[in-house]
Formats: structure tokens, sequence, C-alpha cells
């Protein structure tokens, strides 16, 4: 699976808006993408779970590239656990999967209000975090459809990310950001696991030139 991420929470140079997103989900998808992340927006371009931003960008992404499975953030700087909670209560259009960062206060609880409305549980297990230690000891540990392992820098360290989450049973999904973007997708690449790139976790192709939107980074992957 190659899992394109849209725009992340950068309010820059990343589309924004539903008719944005769909755009890049669109040309991401023609280029080799099987998989969307996204992260919704409020109107002034910050990340929000609220259910009109998130029936809005889910749907309109959904009619650009139907049949192809989305996802969203419920990353902490969206709101508090409970605020996050209510929201994904009060969702109408759902997304099929949602990351959840495992490090993060209150992931079971978000984690249960997703799985209560039918949406698959990413979780998301950065390095240098105890993510994958706290993920090993969850109760929910069964109902996780697959481990978003990001090499988040200074913690570059690739084998010791994989290596804490040896054993555990989801698929895992390995990606960086920044300058970890490119050598650890080639890294996935290499071992046969899923990976993802996208504005989200980087603004340059492989040559440290801007990458002119999705699609031209999807293309990049894809060739290396």
């Amino acid at each position: 699976m190659l899992q394109v991420c849209l725009n992340g929470a950068r309010a820059h140079s990343v589309p924004l808006t539903p008719d944005e997103l769909a755009v890049a989900a669109r040309d991401a998808v023609a280029a080799g993408a099987t998989d969307i992340h996204l992260h919704p927006k409020s109107s002034s371009g910050q990340d929000t779970l609220a259910a009109p931003a998130v029936a809005a960008a889910v749907a309109a992404v959904r009619s650009a590239v139907a049949g192809v499975t989305i996802g969203v953030t419920t990353g902490a700087w969206t709101g508090s656990t409970v605020e996050r909670a209510a929201d994904i209560r009060m969702w109408t259009v759902l997304p099929d999967h949602a990351s959840v960062n495992w490090h993060e206060d209150g992931a079971e609880q978000l984690a249960e209000a997703l799985l209560a409305r039918g949406v698959a549980v990413h979780a998301g297990i950065f390095s240098g975090t105890s993510g994958a230690a706290r993920l090993r000891r969850s109760a929910l540990l069964a109902r996780v459809s697959r481990i978003l392992a990001e090499v988040v820098p200074p913690a570059l360290d690739v084998g010791a990310l994989l290596a804490s989450l040896a054993g555990l049973e989801p698929p895992v999904l390995l990606h960086g950001e920044d300058e970890a973007a490119w050598p650890v997708l080639r890294h996935a690449q290499a071992v046969g696991l899923d990976t993802r790139i996208g504005l989200e976790d980087t603004l340059t192709l492989p040559d440290g030139t801007p990458a002119p939107d999705n699609a031209a980074l999807v293309r990049a992957a894809l060739a290396s």
C-alpha cells in the first residue's frame, strides 16, 4: 500500500479546502496512491475534527476517488480528549479509518469512540515515544487494524522503531517526516512494508527540489 498524506497540520503550501483536497486526492490516486490520509480544516485553516469539516472533506474526496479508502487524523492538537471524542460521536460522514497517536493522552478513549462508529483504528507509533509499549499493554490492541510507524526527527533509528513493534499482529505502515521521509520510504520498500508519502511528510522531492504537489511525490515514491 502506498498511502498519500495530503496536507497534515501545515497551513500553507498544501490543499486545505474540501475542493482542493478532492483535486489533490484525484491526482495522487491517478499517480498511483492506493489510500488517503488527510486533515480536515476549519475555515481558518486549522486542523479540526468538527463534524461539518470532516463531512465536507471526506465527502468531497470520496466523490473524487470512489472506492479508495480515506482516513483522518485525531491528533491531540485538534482539541482535548473530551472534545475530540465528542466530535467523533457527532460525525455525519464517516472516514474509513482514523489515526490515533498512541503516545498521546486519551488514545484509548478516542479509539473506543472510533470503533463504536465503525471507523477502523490505525495506531500511530512515533519514534522516541512510549507509544509502542503503551500499545502492547492496551486491551484494544486486537482491534487495531494497522500500525503507522513514524520516524520523527531527531529520533531517526528505523531499526529501533521496528524492533519495538516486533511480534505485534497488525500490519505496519512505515514512514518518516521531513529529512527522514525519503530514506525511510526507501527502507520500507526494501523490507516489503506499506509506506506513505505526501505534503504532510515532506515538501521536497528526493533531489531536494520543492514538490509541486502530492501527485509528484507519489510518482517519485513509485520510481524510487
